[in-house]
């Protein structure tokens, strides 16, 4: 595991506090502790587990605080490496924690769908996209379950301010990574805190994981990068992993020229004939090659191959249409396939 670096004192009572995450070669989670009257409040919490825990707490002190200390948990967005001590912190605490709306119902909805019905959707999106039978046995046994954090106490919408005692926090609502992540703007100390929406370096995952959704998230993701071009460039940009950085406006044009680099070599591969997710995200280049992926790796990519396809779908560019054994595949728009006949 990558070293952890120190914790921060950034000035103007803002503090960086690394979190590892053990296993995972992001390395650590970067949580933002705000000093305010009633005490510190947190953007993201970190990884649920002990070594995490040991991290946060010691972190804490290192700022002069304890988690007893702590006021309230803003999260910007659900994923475990960033809400999942959160429910552990308001234990302690009796903090509050908040979260945007959409992802605050994803993760109740998460908590009623239980272990046994997040699997039969993985292996039924799976199934759907075109992997093979002993694909799905395997991830059948081994697909990685995605444990809920504790749902929020306070539901957060676009431009709306974080109770932050003292100081002034803004929403903004950044969706495509997940549907309810959000940047918050500290606008008395000109900071802009990213979560993963605006990394230095490397770029989110966007995934469509249920195709029949009507969701556009690499379109919702590009959105929300057009959002920051008017951010000042020497605005102080804090995201969750990597480090900080300067120029958000520049580096939302990077990615989404990244992105769209992406759908126009998507759109080249579109043939006639049509393609699964899977044989679609099989002729596409990936950092460790697709047949060096375990299936539930697969199953990310394809994800990641069925937002690019949905948008090109929007622009125009693609259509999806049933095959003959009911799997959907995408053909350019010029050359789609007829719809199949739905079955009896």
């Amino acid at each position: 595991m990558r070293p952890l670096p120190p914790v921060e004192d950034l000035g103007e009572g803002v503090w960086s506090v690394p979190v590892p995450i053990p296993g995972n070669p992001l390395g650590y989670t970067l949580v933002y502790l705000l000093e305010s009257p009633r005490g510190p409040v947190l953007v993201d919490a970190g990884w649920n587990h002990e070594d995490s825990w040991r991290a946060l707490t010691s972190g804490l002190a290192s700022a002069g605080a304890s988690v007893g200390d702590v006021y309230g948990v803003v999260l910007t967005h659900f994923h475990p490496d960033h809400a999942g001590l959160a429910a552990r912190v308001r234990e302690a605490s009796g903090a509050w924690i908040a979260m945007h709306r959409a992802d605050a119902e994803l993760v109740r909805g998460f908590a009623r769908l239980g272990a046994d019905g997040q699997r039969a959707r993985q292996l039924r999106y799976a199934a759907a996209a075109g992997a093979a039978p002993a694909e799905l046995e395997r991830l059948a046994e081994s697909a990685p379950l995605f444990e809920p954090p504790a749902p929020p106490d306070r539901d957060l919408s676009d431009g709306e301010p974080v109770d932050v005692p003292g100081r002034s926090l803004r929403t903004v609502w950044t969706p495509g990574h997940t549907p309810g992540h959000v940047c918050l703007q500290l606008e008395d100390a000109d900071r802009l805190f990213t979560g993963d929406h605006l990394l230095p370096r490397i770029t989110p995952n966007i995934g469509l994981y249920g195709f029949d959704d009507a969701g556009d998230p690499l379109g919702a993701y590009l959105s929300s990068l057009a959002k920051l071009a008017d951010i000042p460039e020497d605005t102080r940009v804090l995201p969750a992993h990597e480090h900080r950085f300067t120029g958000a406006a520049r580096r939302a044009a990077e990615i989404a020229e990244h992105h769209e680099a992406k759908l126009d070599e998507l759109a080249r591969l579109l043939d006639g004939g049509g393609a699964t997710l899977w044989e679609l995200s099989a002729r596409l280049p990936w950092k460790r090659g697709w047949d060096g992926m375990e299936v539930a790796s697969r199953r990310m990519a394809a994800a990641e191959t069925a937002a690019h396809a949905r948008a090109l779908e929007r622009r125009g560019l693609a259509v999806r249409a049933d095959g003959d054994d009911g799997l959907p595949r995408w053909h350019p728009a010029e050359a789609a396939a007829p719809q199949a006949p739905a079955r009896p």
